[in-house]
């Protein structure tokens, strides 16, 4: 620094600290509108994607508590829709509802039905699984310590890829959900070595490859790239918390790509695994909440935004999150979100 320099600045003090506190509040306004009124919309809206792109998740869990018959809204997945990719947790509680007595026979109507017409599926699968309370252990095994819950789960999983392990229609296995996020579900905290063991029981049985995933947001994905065969994100766009409300994420998408890159993950081979395709639900349940709370996080406009995003994004494919609410929606006289969603899988 020059000494004409220092000299201005030790005589101008009060004005660069001005300047200073002024770039700051500017530059805090600017990021507050960011992640509170921007529409963070992506521009071009092409929706210009290629075939077999887009997937959804399926949870028959979800179609129960928002009232309605999964079977119904299975059928009109394959029927109507025509989705090809599916993404399915197989809920521990509800294959092994008493101790060591497996039942399938939900899982297998649901494979056999999608066979019909040609689906590949995700076959989600292990304690941690999509849908609150995300971590699904049978009321009985619940009420086991640690340890013992563990050797449950081993002995669900050895049971669950030996039933499912001659199926062609499953390409893959996701290991449990987010297994290393610690700040969402009720669950006990992540443990790294008994998720080496889980997968170690995976592979020791099956070969087909084994996704790992990781929230796209709040993660570097360092940990689950290194026993990830195969990385899945999450990712969300309009989300809500306590103390700060709804937030939109300002990021772009290539923000995605590169960390895959800083994490060595071949983003071409990733896949985004849940994509916010409904609204965030501050409190109570989801089909309660008015239309004006909906189209702060999840308007119409905002699912299309969000469907460009991940195709910006440019993961190998894309399964969407809230597939029964979209449903819902449609069963209740808004056909909006599902009559978009058919544009996607035809």
């Amino acid at each position: 620094m020059s000494n004409k320099l220092k000299n201005w600045l030790g005589k101008n003090k009060i004005k660069v600290g001005w300047l200073i506190l002024a770039a700051v509040i500017v530059l805090a306004m600017f990021f507050l509108y960011l992640v509170k009124l921007a529409r963070n919309y992506p521009s071009p809206l092409t929706l210009k994607y290629r075939p077999g792109f887009f997937g959804v998740t399926f949870s028959t869990k979800y179609c129960s508590e928002i009232g309605l018959d999964w079977r119904e809204v299975y059928a009109a997945i394959l029927d109507d829709l025509q989705v090809k990719e599916i993404r399915l947790p197989i809920y521990w509680d509800e294959i092994e509802k008493t101790p060591g007595v497996y039942d399938f026979s939900q899982y297998d109507y649901i494979i056999r039905e999608g066979e019909k017409n040609n689906v590949k599926f995700i076959a989600n699968i292990g304690w941690r699984l999509p849908r609150w309370p995300e971590c699904h252990a049978p009321e009985w095994a619940a009420k086991e310590k640690l340890p013992q819950t563990h050797d449950l789960v081993i002995s669900m999983l050895k049971t669950t890829v030996q039933h499912y392990k001659d199926n062609p229609s499953i390409v893959a296995w996701q290991l449990e959900n987010e297994p290393f996020f610690d700040a969402f579900g009720v669950c006990p905290p992540s443990d790294e070595n008994f998720f080496k063991q889980e997968l170690a029981t995976v592979k020791n049985l099956d070969k087909r490859p084994v996704i790992v995933s990781a929230t796209g947001e709040l993660s570097a994905w360092w940990e689950e790239a290194k026993y990830a065969d195969i990385f899945g994100s999450t990712v969300y766009r309009v989300v809500w918390g306590p103390h700060i409300g709804y937030w939109r994420y300002p990021l772009p998408a290539w923000f995605y790509r590169l960390k895959a890159y800083l994490a060595g993950i071949d983003y071409r081979k990733s896949l985004i695994v849940e994509l916010q395709a409904e609204p965030w639900v501050p409190h109570g349940n989801i089909i309660y909440l008015p239309t004006e709370e909906i189209d702060k996080s999840f308007s119409l406009e905002q699912f299309r935004a969000n469907l460009q995003y991940a195709i910006n994004i440019n993961f190998q494919k894309t399964y969407l999150w809230g597939v029964e609410w979209w449903y819902y929606q449609y069963k209740n006289g808004n056909k909006n979100y599902w009559e978009l969603a058919r544009t996607l899988f035809h």
